[in-house]
């Protein structure tokens, strides 16, 4: 719970000029609400600001005035643009130390690759005063958490806390995990447990799944249920949401209402991808597949071979994108393609020449 006896209140800032180029996806953003939702965090707000000085002392000054909880992505490495972690301490205050146990786990880090460790790494060992290290196992910048108590308060109140996390996601999410996640549970327990259950519908749109479920599942979002949707290309998923101690037993008893009122539309639960719930089903029916592509240039294929087991059910997948080779390759008729793909009348793809490709053999 938060101090001020409500949900904990918590900001994300990512730093990077990268990301408001637009020359990179802000993939952090998306990860770490996910990681915070699903354990019954909620961030409040997110910002994405540049590399400068001025940008990152103001949005976290800011972020320190309203949250409780204040995550910084980015900045920490050893490069004349990785400005965070002295703007940091320069905005608290706080000297920054030479810690001899980071240089070493840096050293330890270039040695696993038979590398000498650069001099301009031993910037990622200064760290601010009072912060508390957090491992970084696939890197050399640690993560820092530190307290910060507001200016003013009466010592008795709990400080907030300002975590930097380093920018790589190879780095930045195990230690999320392994420090990040027990730090919250420790220092901001949950009041009381969250739950939750996704289902994944296809073939049916956001809105009217709404009306078909919103009739039968009242009395249920009336004892406290949460429902929500999110729509993506081709799917959508129902979510129900639940706390306290009987939060499971509620979304239980809601689920057959779901499962009866769409239960033809939902092929999957959780995180279960469209094509693992594909795989799995030929695989009880005892089927196989094959595919031919043309526009989608493989992309079938490729979202199924990377299902684990998938070369029990798929067999061969073929892109041909020019007419010709549907004809040689696929036995199309050219008279099918003219008809129904485009050509010359520009309802489909055409070949190299900008004309409907012909058939020879």
């Amino acid at each position: 719970m938060s101090s001020y006896g409500g949900p904990v209140v918590i900001e994300l800032i990512n730093t990077g000029a990268e990301l408001l180029l637009g020359r990179i996806l802000n993939t952090h953003q998306q990860w770490i609400c996910r990681q915070l939702s699903d354990r019954g965090y909620a961030v409040r707000r997110q910002t994405t600001v540049d590399d400068s000085a001025p940008a990152i002392e103001a949005a976290v000054a800011e972020a320190l005035n309203r949250a409780e909880v204040v995550i910084t992505t980015g900045g920490l490495g050893p490069t004349c643009d990785d400005r965070t972690r002295e703007r940091v301490a320069a905005l608290l205050g706080r000297r920054l130390i030479h810690r001899e146990e980071v240089v070493d786990q840096i050293r330890a880090y270039f040695s696993r690759f038979g590398r000498p460790m650069p001099d301009r790494t031993k910037v990622e060992a200064l760290v601010p005063e009072g912060a508390t290290i957090l491992p970084n196992a696939h890197g050399t910048a640690p993560g820092l958490a530190i307290p910060v108590h507001p200016p003013g308060e009466a010592s008795e109140r709990k400080p907030a806390w300002l975590i930097l996390l380093p920018g790589p996601p190879r780095e930045l999410r195990p230690m999320f995990l392994d420090s990040v996640i027990p730090l919250l549970n420790r220092e901001f327990p949950l009041s009381e447990p969250h739950f939750s259950r996704t289902w994944r519908t296809s073939g049916i749109g956001e809105s009217f799944l709404e009306e078909r479920l919103e009739g039968p599942l009242q009395p249920h979002l009336a004892n406290g249920l949460d429902l929500a949707f999110c729509a993506r290309v081709g799917e959508v998923e129902v979510r129900l949401e639940a706390r306290g101690a009987d939060g499971a037993a509620r979304i239980a008893a809601a689920a057959p209402v779901i499962e009866a009122t769409v239960g033809d539309s939902i092929f999957g639960e959780g995180d279960e991808l469209l094509e693992t719930a594909l795989v799995r089903r030929l695989s009880s029916l005892g089927k196989t597949l094959a595919l031919a592509e043309s526009c989608t240039g493989g992309l079938l294929a490729h979202r199924l071979t990377n299902v684990p087991g998938c070369s029990a059910v798929f067999l061969a997948g073929y892109v041909t994108y020019a007419n010709a080779s549907k004809c040689r390759m696929l036995g199309v008729n050219v008279e099918t393609l003219r008809e129904h793909g485009g050509g010359e009348r520009g309802r489909g793809p055409r070949n190299g020449r900008g004309r409907l490709g012909r058939c020879r053999g």
